[in-house]
């Protein structure tokens, strides 16, 4: 297994003479579960989950499977009013980029919420998309269904849906039937990835985010989100195993200590958990070697924003 072949050749990666292949943007605000869906869409934990609000900050590509069709699924970065960074204008940007050039867009609301100012300003910009929407309202089993039945009815007045699935992605309820709705809407086209691809994420990005996880998980409000994490060395050895070492960057010389933590406990921690997670992703055994240091405006270098596919003029 390499950095960028994360799969074994099949006997046609194309696919048969039948084959379906398309894409889909799974779009919504902050923490209404797109990631979450994204992975059991998938099948398989292919991006990050945090409670944690704008924790995707790249797209992400996610492969399902339905009988001959492959869904490539795009997620993407929370929409959201009033961002004044650049990397959120350019998280935002990107999100709204993908709604381009698929074959279906994927609206996902968290249904507790309902509709709001935030809302509102994605369901304008949907209107103008080509592609077909699909609505999904997530987390239908914290709500009464009269409410939902309200809620979808208000978003239909609004924009005019092909679909409309309500789920619980948390649990895997109703997410078989979006992925049926959705392999149908795909085109007749040979695959873009060999059947058995999961991703399209290199080893390094994933390490790097399977640490960024734990970062939010185990700081929480005590962490700004004026963080990166960045694969420095991924080095195979010959017992099997992979030594990868990785910095943190940080934008405050106060951030530092909350990062490490009295005697080191706290970064200890977070290597601990983001290792064990490695191991199980990429099945084999790993060592991994953090540092954290500070780097003010880091924000402001668009060598990061290439490396996590944003657009740094957002």
């Amino acid at each position: 297994m390499t950095d960028h072949d994360q799969t074994t050749e099949t006997a046609n990666p194309n696919g048969p003479e039948n084959a379906r292949c398309g894409f889909v943007s799974l779009v919504g605000s902050p923490n209404a579960g797109k990631s979450t869906l994204l992975n059991a869409l998938v099948g398989a934990k292919i991006s990050i989950v945090t409670p944690k609000a704008q924790t995707t900050r790249a797209r992400t590509l996610g492969i399902a499977m339905v009988a001959e069709t492959q869904i490539v699924l795009v997620d993407t970065p929370g929409i959201f009013s009033g961002a004044k960074r650049r990397l959120e204008r350019s998280m935002i940007s990107a999100a709204w980029e993908s709604t381009q050039n698929v074959d279906a867009v994927l609206y996902l609301i968290d249904a507790r919420k309902g509709l709001n100012e935030e809302q509102d300003a994605i369901l304008e910009g949907l209107a103008k998309a080509k592609a077909p929407l699909i609505l999904v309202l997530n987390k239908v089993d914290l709500v009464d269904r009269p409410k939902l039945l309200e809620l979808s009815q208000a978003i239909h007045a609004r924009v005019n849906f092909a679909a409309t699935f309500m789920i619980s992605a948390l649990s895997g309820s109703g997410v078989k039937d979006v992925l049926t709705e959705l392999a149908k809407r795909m085109p007749k086209g040979p695959w873009h990835y060999p059947d058995d691809q999961l991703a399209d994420t290199s080893l390094r990005l994933m390490a790097a985010e399977l640490t960024r996880e734990q970062l939010f998980m185990q700081l929480q409000d005590e962490l700004p989100y004026s963080l990166v994490v960045e694969t420095d060395q991924w080095n195979d050895r010959p017992d099997g195993s992979v030594r990868i070492e990785q910095t943190i960057t940080l934008e405050r010389p106060g951030q530092k200590m909350i990062v490490i933590g009295a005697n080191g406990q706290k970064i200890k921690s977070i290597g601990q958990a983001a290792r064990r997670e490695m191991m199980k992703h990429f099945e084999r055994t790993v060592h991994l070697f953090l540092h954290v240091k500070v780097r003010e405006n880091w924000t402001e270098d668009r060598s990061i924003y290439a490396s996590l596919g944003l657009n740094f003029k957002a």
